[in-house]
């Protein structure tokens, strides 16, 4: 389970929307001041992002809570929005390629380029579709797991 700690925002019946911090790691780095990922993190700072989460312990508004997203759910879905558009992309390029040579065009490259980006935009269209429709999937979604200020218990020891 991926956890990130938050603050609730707003409540709607079984849901939430949570705030979060993206942290980088850079600040107790021996050497951040040469670090190009230094750089970037000082460019692109602490931006907070708001995430809607299922709510199954009540949280209310202004309540620290560590919200957690299933690693398996991540990985499928990074895959497809990775990987889908690029292979789409790649397909359509084939095509173009393909079709090309059937109508007998001397230069396959621009019809390639053409059908390629319309691959792409077909991969990038489904992916919206996808998303929306799984907008509230529990098996997509994040969920609270707990308060920040709860103590977490393993194995026995807190």
């Amino acid at each position: 389970m991926i956890e990130e700690s938050g603050i609730v925002t707003t409540t709607d019946g079984t849901y939430a929307r949570v705030e979060t911090r993206r942290a980088s790691s850079c600040g107790s780095c021996g050497a951040k001041e040469s670090c190009g990922t230094s750089a970037l993190a000082k460019v692109f700072g602490n931006r907070s992002n708001v995430v809607e989460v299922l709510n199954p312990i009540g949280a209310r508004t202004g309540e620290r809570v560590v919200v957690g997203l299933d690693e398996n759910a991540f990985t499928r879905v990074s895959f497809l929005f990775y990987i889908l558009p690029l292979l789409a992309l790649f397909a359509g390029a084939v095509f173009g390629e393909w079709l090309a040579v059937q109508l007998a065009i001397d230069a396959t490259e621009p019809l390639s380029i053409i059908c390629g980006l319309l691959g792409l935009s077909a991969g990038l269209y489904w992916l919206r579709r996808f998303a929306n429709g799984n907008r509230r999937n529990p098996a997509y979604q994040a969920v609270i797991l707990r308060r920040e200020d709860s103590v977490r218990i393993i194995d026995g020891i807190s």
